[in-house]
């Protein structure tokens, strides 16, 4: 897979944790453990993103 392929399917992926986490948030109660992974789940791809991309 291009370098460039594997950042966009990346920021995609991040971009759905972030959908997820904020439909989550909007529950009336919403399930803090979920929430707590998924935002585990996001700062590892912002992390990865960030050791691949140039510069």
């Amino acid at each position: 897979m291009a370098l460039s392929a594997h950042l966009e399917q990346l920021n995609n992926k991040h971009a759905q944790l972030d959908t997820q986490i904020e439909q989550e948030l909007k529950h009336p109660a919403p399930d803090t453990i979920l929430v707590t992974e998924l935002k585990k789940q996001k700062l590892q791809l912002k992390q990865r993103i960030a050791e691949i991309r140039p510069g």
